[in-house]
């Protein structure tokens, strides 16, 4: 079937404005003026949709169009709301969705309304079409994942699952092309760390600042801390972060290849990471091969003469798939010491989803066709999604929204949840042949 890309591009640029222009910073989230604006352009074209609101005001769209039921339905999950934004901060209005210098600016253009918009007319597109499908496809957009996704996919796992239940899903989090090498490598996200914030708290003997003590709060904190920060947590290997090295192994030259292989060994890794000159890919697999905790709130004290009785940190902490809150803590115990204090505020778990799958490999030769001799690289993101919250359920998990690097362009996870976050436009398409299975 032939199809004008940049027509198809149009289209998704002014959906896109579309979106971006209505504010669903979160909190307080107001998704339901924005899922009334898919679902309207949905059912003007006889797609089936609805909205679903969790709570006043925060709104949730499913739509949904037929397959032959051959096989089981795919979901394609995005989300409506988005993080605050500093406008004074920003260079264009992070909601007024302009163009600029080839860029369309605003808050959400990468997390996650550009997902949004592509699915919405993708879904459009295939009822316009008519295209013969095998599988449902099924759209939700959804509100407050910024905010942990209670009132939002979770609310629809618990409360609406029979409208979103699916073998497959495809997700944000993944797609970032890569050029290593020879090759490109697509990353397609198969498994992702849980959320597991953590409190931790020092005690020590109040007094006048004049007379400081060896029982302070504020020192015990800040030394546990600093041997935090200065050790890294014990190793992990989960099975799609072997995967990753693996293809990226394969992609390089050698001696580089070896090296890349080094990192499988845990005697090794530390040593290779180090020696790394592109430090965004180390940090990446560094945080991939082990639970992270990262200091980003202090509290102590009320006035400057006294010594505060207590002193807290709050750690933002990452656990790998497989591990559990109770592991973390062991870790964590083992390199803060005793004389801190260790609170799980709320835990997650991390989650895999498998990627010898057929619908796998659909994506693997798609990606051959429209980029030849490239590889689709399975990928754990060390962030959080609503993965988990139908991966629970049985959905097989993709973040995947592919996308190519352009040399001298900011790498758009330096702009997600940042100031000026904007997408590029300066990518068009020549028409192909779409293939649907």
């Amino acid at each position: 079937m032939e199809i004008n890309w940049d027509d198809m591009q149009d289209k998704v640029t002014r959906t896109l404005q579309d979106l971006i222009r209505f504010d669903t910073t979160n909190p307080p989230g107001d998704e339901t003026p924005c899922a009334e604006y898919v679902r309207d352009r949905l059912t003007g074209e006889g797609i089936e949709a609805t909205v679903l609101e969790s709570a006043p005001g925060r709104g949730n769209v499913v739509a949904r169009i037929g397959g032959d039921g051959s096989e089981r339905p795919l979901l394609l999950m995005s989300h409506i709301d988005v993080v605050p934004a500093e406008f004074e901060r920003w260079t264009h209005s992070p909601f007024a969705a302009e163009i600029h210098d080839g860029y369309l600016w605003g808050r959400g253009a990468l997390d996650t309304k550009c997902l949004t918009a592509v699915q919405l007319e993708i879904i459009l597109l295939l009822k316009r079409l008519r295209v013969p499908l095998k599988r449902d496809v099924i759209l939700a957009a959804t509100a407050d994942e910024e905010a942990g996704g209670t009132y939002g996919m979770g609310w629809l796992v618990e409360n609406h699952f029979d409208l979103i239940e699916a073998e497959y899903g495809i997700n944000e989090g993944g797609g970032a092309g890569l050029q290593i090498g020879d090759r490109r490598l697509f990353l397609c996200q198969t498994a992702e760390k849980g959320a597991c914030p953590i409190r931790v708290r020092a005690s020590g003997k109040a007094g006048h600042a004049s007379r400081p003590t060896d029982d302070m709060a504020v020192a015990k904190l800040v030394t546990a801390l600093d041997r935090l920060v200065r050790k890294r947590l014990p190793y992990h290997l989960v099975s799609t972060v072997e995967a990753t090295i693996r293809a990226f192994s394969q992609a390089m030259p050698s001696p580089m290849n070896e090296a890349i292989l080094g990192l499988l060994d845990p005697e090794q890794e530390a040593q290779i990471l180090e020696n790394m000159i592109d430090v965004g890919f180390a940090t990446l697999i560094k945080a991939s091969l082990h639970n992270t905790a990262t200091p980003t709130i202090l509290r102590a004290g009320t006035k400057t003469n006294v010594i505060p009785s207590a002193a807290e940190a709050i750690l933002d902490c990452r656990v790998l798939p497989g591990q559990k809150a109770d592991d973390l803590v062991g870790e964590l115990r083992a390199i803060l010491g005793d004389e801190v204090d260790i609170e799980v505020m709320r835990a997650s778990s991390g989650t895999e989803s498998a990627y010898q799958t057929p619908f796998f490999e659909i994506i693997t030769q798609v990606m051959a066709e429209v980029e030849p001799g490239s590889l689709v690289v399975p990928y754990m993101l060390p962030a959080v999604t609503d993965a988990p919250k139908v991966a629970k359920k049985g959905i097989k998990v993709y973040g995947f929204f592919p996308t190519k690097s352009i040399p001298g362009e900011t790498p758009g996870f330096e702009l997600t949840h940042g100031h000026d976050e904007r997408i590029s436009l300066s990518l068009s398409s020549e028409n192909v042949t779409l293939t649907v299975q």
